[in-house]
């Protein structure tokens, strides 16, 4: 086919790597649990680990940072830290809040992470600093133009050097090139489309080194796909992957608030079971694959000043 020759000169031909990555720590995959709103959720999650017996490497956040308080912000900090996992919090102002109605048109959806205008720019990139003022090193960016204001804002001292950026599902590549793209914006990690199969997976990892976040199981509006069964094949075609356990046949909830904190909680305390059978499965396929531990390097664990001592 024509365009044959041009993707094997931009090094995105579908075959294997022979050098396939891991994470800096050695470890081929890490565990993630979405949509954890708030501190009371985070500390479910944690919990909920160790009564299953295992590690949870990543909780990201869907709502936005905005919508936390800064004490909130503090204390999912606080909590990360002491858990050694990394917390990443959606940038907030983003069009789908916003006052116009075509990001909640059916048309227009594919908008509702974007960030529209200056002030948005300007709010989104403030909501990242106050965030960060509490603690947090790790924040899901949906869109192109605030992704590359950030890393300019990184590069200029603005902002620390050691955030994350992770590519938010709602602007998942749906090929190696786009992939790549993002790779050169500056994303840390990516979320790439929860039905990728097998061979579109091992394509996505031949083109980039940038870890890929995948939705083992997804919520019923990204797909509803269950497939923890085939958490050990995913991983082999994917390292660096992180596995995020969704949940399919439950409400949505952001904004979250009080108003659905109890929901928000029994959701999250299901993906750590549907994570714990995953990880049956896998270390019954394929025992050699190796999970990251709390406090792996590379993962945006928040940064927690250290209590003042008393005076004496």
């Amino acid at each position: 086919m024509r365009a044959e020759a041009a993707l094997a000169r931009l090094g995105i031909g579908g075959l294997a790597r022979k050098d396939p990555p891991l994470f800096p720590d050695g470890a081929h995959f890490r565990i993630e649990i979405p949509s954890v709103e708030g501190p009371r959720v985070l500390e479910d999650v944690v919990q909920a680990a160790e009564r299953q017996g295992i590690v949870v490497n990543r909780v990201s956040q869907g709502s936005g940072a905005m919508l936390l308080s800064q004490v909130e912000l503090e204390e999912m900090a606080a909590i990360g830290a002491g858990a050694g996992l990394e917390v990443s919090l959606f940038v907030g102002p983003r069009e789908g809040f916003d006052v116009g109605a075509h990001a909640r048109s059916a048309e227009g959806s594919a908008h509702a992470g974007q960030v529209r205008g200056v002030r948005g720019l300007l709010y989104a990139a403030e909501d990242v600093a106050r965030a960060v003022d509490a603690g947090i090193r790790s924040f899901l960016v949906a869109d192109h133009g605030l992704l590359s204001l950030l890393v300019d804002m990184q590069a200029a001292g603005e902002l620390p050097a050691d955030l994350v950026w992770k590519v938010s599902v709602l602007m998942a590549p749906s090929n190696p090139r786009s992939l790549v793209l993002l790779e050169r914006l500056g994303a840390t990690t990516a979320n790439i489309p929860s039905d990728v199969t097998l061979e579109q997976l091992r394509e996505f990892r031949a083109a980039s080194v940038v870890p890929l976040d995948l939705y083992v199981e997804s919520p019923d509006g990204l797909g509803g796909v269950v497939r923890g069964n085939e958490l050990a094949d995913l991983v082999v075609a994917g390292a660096p992957l992180y596995a995020k356990f969704g949940l399919r046949n439950s409400r949505v909830l952001y904004p979250s608030g009080e108003h659905v904190l109890g929901d928000a909680r029994a959701i999250a305390r299901e993906k750590v079971h549907r994570a714990a059978v995953a990880l049956e499965w896998l270390t019954r396929l394929n025992p050699d694959l190796v999970q990251s531990k709390p406090g792996a390097v590379g993962l945006g664990i928040p940064r927690v000043a250290p209590a003042t001592a008393p005076l004496l």
